[in-house]
């Protein structure tokens, strides 16, 4: 069946202007005017899923334009760049109804499967994708769950800080009632209410707060939270966006930039209330992603279409609503994903869109084939040192050990870019060593750089790495030059 629309050919994207796009030429240039202003050392593109089963389409779609966000910010603004994947270990494993009051309870992911369970989740639906989408994009990335991140004394220090204005920011956190739900999970079972209705704040003060709550099972008990304590903080998506976000603009190195489903663009308003009603920081900058929709204009929900209560739209193919039924491998799934996510990158009016099933099958339907017919990562270069790779003069190119690397081996493609030039190479052998000192005697200094002697090699590859990157490893990667240069 042909999905071409009247008017448009193959893979074409056709979008209306709007008043985002019109402000900018690229896509990424959402977080310039905070690196003009901040001039970070690290930018940190945070993501955030909860880990509740096999994602669908427009989780992974979030997850790509992250990882395409950080390479675009690399090579546009040449400052280094990270994914921070946020696995929300909290979300509700189970409900359940108290039988005398019908509140709900709920038991987080974390305390139904344990922290192996957790892991194993993780490692099953999400670290083979995201080491793929790393080898693609030549961007590193890190994990943090949720229950670590509440169990940080500096995220532990900002939730007790907002206590002091509770009065005041529940109102932008909970509009309707002013009921914020802050979850104390009962420290016998790891059950909560989940609209903490009985959970009450009794005291607080600069050493920490304590709190009673109400156990279905278990009846009343209390709770002391402080920075260093091991009470469970596990707070509702709203307030725990806020604390996050707080958090991450304390960092005088890392610029967070949040990248967020095109439906947080209405949640994110009563964040900034909040914000506005506690002194000293602003929100970070965020980048919202186009939402996946139906012909409806509702947001694609795997879970009523699961449950039967409204039917697949039209385009609906099985990997948008469970990724694990693509009809091939992951890197195929990804070069796919980041395929599709840089098509909407290339203009902002592709980017800062929505898009239904049915136009996604179709652009997805008409994508070609890979001209080279290889998969290649990208590794940014220096004009100095991208030009002696051109010319097939340097055949080692050094790194450290980063973990997107971990797996690189004899027979990988590395495209390397510069500016709007790259060139293919083909790896011939990885050779890893404790320090670049150990690199440069074993594989001679002409070998990296042939126009520049050992002495000012070992200075420019210190002022690159520093030493706790060095102690990450050191890889020397020899190349053989597949291609010439393009623009």
């Amino acid at each position: 069946m042909n999905h071409t629309p009247t008017g448009s050919t193959g893979a074409a994207i056709i979008s209306p202007n709007n008043v985002l796009a019109n402000a900018m030429l690229r896509a990424v240039d959402m977080v310039r005017p905070r690196l003009q202003a901040t001039h970070p050392d690290r930018v940190a593109f945070c993501v955030g899923t909860q880990i509740n089963g096999a994602p669908h389409l427009g989780t992974s779609l979030v997850q790509t334009a992250a990882f395409l966000l950080a390479k675009a910010t690399k090579r546009t603004f040449n400052v280094d760049a990270v994914v921070r994947f946020g696995a929300l270990d909290n979300a509700p494993y189970d409900i359940r109804l108290d039988p005398e009051t019908h509140h709900a309870y709920q038991q987080t992911y974390y305390h139904a499967l344990g922290r192996e369970g957790v892991r194993e989740l993780m490692g099953k639906y999400y670290r083979t994708l995201f080491d793929s989408l790393a080898d693609a994009t030549g961007v590193d990335y890190e994990v943090e769950t949720y229950t670590t991140q509440q169990h940080d004394p500096v995220f532990r220090h900002e939730f007790l800080a907002t206590l002091g204005r509770l009065e005041q920011i529940r109102w932008p956190l909970a509009p309707s009632h002013g009921q914020v739900h802050l979850r104390l999970p009962c420290p016998e079972c790891g059950w909560a209410e989940k609209r903490a209705e009985r959970t009450k704040l009794i005291r607080v003060g600069s050493g920490g707060a304590d709190f009673t709550a109400v156990c279905t099972d278990h009846g009343p008990y209390e709770v002391a939270v402080t920075a260093d304590s091991g009470a469970y903080l596990d707070l509702a998506t709203l307030y725990r966006n806020l604390v996050k976000e707080r958090m991450a603009m304390r960092d005088p190195v890392t610029m967070s930039v949040m990248i967020k489903g095109g439906d947080w663009a209405y949640g994110c308003q009563l964040v900034d209330e909040a914000f506005a009603l506690l002194p000293g920081l602003v929100p970070p900058p965020r980048v919202f992603t186009p939402m996946v929709l139906t012909d409806t204009g509702a947001k694609l929900s795997k879970s009523l279409i699961r449950d039967g209560k409204v039917p697949p739209p039209p385009g609906t193919r099985d990997w948008m609503l469970d990724i694990t039924t693509w009809p091939g491998d992951v890197d195929s799934f990804v070069d796919a994903m980041v395929w599709l996510v840089g098509r909407m990158l290339a203009d902002p009016k592709h980017f800062y869109r929505s898009y239904t099933t049915q136009e996604l099958d179709r652009i997805m339907t008409a994508r070609p084939q890979s001209s080279t017919g290889v998969r290649a990562r990208e590794m940014n270069l220096y004009r100095r040192y991208f030009d002696l790779v051109a010319a097939g003069r340097k055949t080692i190119e050094v790194r450290v050990q980063y973990p997107n690397l971990r797996n690189l081996a004899a027979g990988d493609h590395i495209r390397f870019v510069c500016g709007r030039d790259d060139v293919l190479t083909r790896v011939k052998r990885v050779a890893r060593y404790t320090s670049f000192e150990e690199m440069l005697d074993a594989e001679g200094a002409a070998n990296v750089n042939p126009d520049s002697p050992r002495e000012q090699q070992m200075a420019n590859i210190r002022r690159i790495y520093g030493p706790e990157k060095e102690a990450l490893g050191v890889l020397a990667i020899e190349i053989e030059l597949l291609q010439p240069a393009t623009a």
